[in-house]
């Protein structure tokens, strides 16, 4: 059995007008560097690399015209490190794409058909693919030699039962639309779930987890045995729990009865939807700190926004609990699972009879590390994980390139 050529992997996840990256060294899953480049087209772009064995930023400002220049730009900051993508240590580079579709279940080394099918899937992902395709493209003009491969948000949800992934809409014109419920996150609920197996000194395969992936985008997956089974979001990123600014679960009507009395078009609406609901629609603010500090002062709007919150939260605890029928763990992660305590504590208060408690000065604790919060004979645990999508995209791209290479 042979190695890859190297043992690094650079990660990219790039945006419409920003690239973040990453590169791992996969003997020992260990951060080399990292850094960001945003406001790509702008005369003000700016790219901020830290060389993780000294952790001393660089930050660099001028115009980055598009994503060649700025992949460009990262491979000679990368290279002052010797780093550089020219490196015969460099085995791949994996790539974020955020919707793979039905066609893609596991990460893919990209060729022509692939990238064509990825774009084939544009009209459920406007504002995610084209940016993920430029990137893919990119980075194969610089490094034609080198595999790129594909690692999907969608694939871990691809697992999930047709009676959960599909909407009670017309067969024929779900089918012709591609309308069914893919979710998202998927990289960030994989990590976290094996993660949090291994906190209980479990293999995946013999727990079944609700992970609870809470940032300013927000999702929940209930995990049978190392498998999703269910989702919260769906055909895109705006279906399931209160987010900063998208809102979840709300009656279809809502959208025909805007555009009928409230004389508003799809644009408006979709724009009303993702960027002007969900928290920031409740109370103006998106930024669950700034939330619990106007709580704390008594402010009744920001406490309202946080019991609804709260609320959908609870709901998808409890059907998850359903779906999966016995719980081992519940998982918090992200920006505001990982930090929020306040949170956790309401998400799980009153649901002492499904087992569920957390212990207060447990929850309080502040730590980069995966943690139990849960009093130590409770029935089912209750953790925090920090999530790592980097390293899960690394991994999963390293362990595909590893398999292709062996004799």
């Amino acid at each position: 059995m042979s190695s890859p050529r190297g043992t690094r992997v650079l990660v990219l996840n790039s945006g419409s007008s920003s690239v973040k990256y990453q590169l791992l060294d996969m003997r020992d899953s260990s951060r080399l560097a990292s850094g960001l480049v945003e406001r790509i087209g702008e005369e003000s772009s700016r790219l901020r690399h830290t060389p993780l064995t000294t952790g001393d930023s660089r930050e660099w400002t001028g115009p980055i015209p598009d994503h060649e220049a700025a992949l460009k730009a990262v491979s000679e900051e990368l290279a002052k490190d010797g780093l550089g993508l020219d490196s015969p240590e460099l085995a791949a580079i994996g790539h974020r794409v955020v919707h793979g579709g039905q066609s893609f279940t596991a990460p893919t080394v990209v060729d022509d058909a692939v990238l064509a099918e990825i774009e084939r899937l544009i009209p459920v992902a406007p504002l995610h693919n084209p940016a993920n395709l430029t990137g893919i493209r990119t980075a194969r003009a610089l490094r034609p030699d080198l595999p790129q491969v594909a690692v999907f948000d969608t694939a871990f949800h691809t697992t999930m039962p047709e009676s959960a992934a599909r909407y009670a809409i017309d067969v024929a014109t779900a089918d012709e639309h591609r309308i069914r419920r893919y979710g998202f996150h998927g990289t960030s609920h994989a990590y976290v779930a094996r993660a949090t197996a291994e906190l209980l000194g479990k293999a995946p395969e013999e727990v079944n987890v609700i992970v609870l992936h809470l940032g300013n985008g927000a999702s929940a997956s209930a995990v049978e045995k190392g498998r999703c089974v269910d989702t919260s979001m769906g055909l895109t990123p705006l279906e399931g729990l209160v987010m900063g600014t998208r809102s979840g679960d709300v009656d279809p009507a809502v959208i025909f009865h805007l555009m009928r009395v409230g004389g508003m078009s799809t644009d408006e609406i979709d724009t009303l939807l993702n960027k002007k609901s969900g928290l920031i629609g409740l109370c103006g603010d998106n930024d669950m700190r700034e939330i619990r500090r106007r709580v704390d002062e008594g402010d009744e709007q920001a406490q309202l926004a946080f019991d609804i919150y709260i609320h959908r939260l609870k709901k998808y605890i409890g059907a998850y609990y359903a779906v999966l029928g016995r719980v081992d763990a519940v998982a918090f992660t992200a920006g505001v699972g990982e930090n929020a305590s306040p949170v956790r504590e309401a998400a799980v208060s009153g649901l002492e009879e499904l087992g569920l408690t957390v212990d207060s000065e447990l929850n309080a604790v502040r730590s980069d590390e995966p943690r139990l919060i849960s009093p130590e004979h409770a029935r089912v645990a209750v953790a925090v994980v920090p999530t790592d999508e980097e390293l899960e995209i690394a991994t999963q791209t390293y362990a595909l390139v590893g398999s292709n290479t062996r004799q």
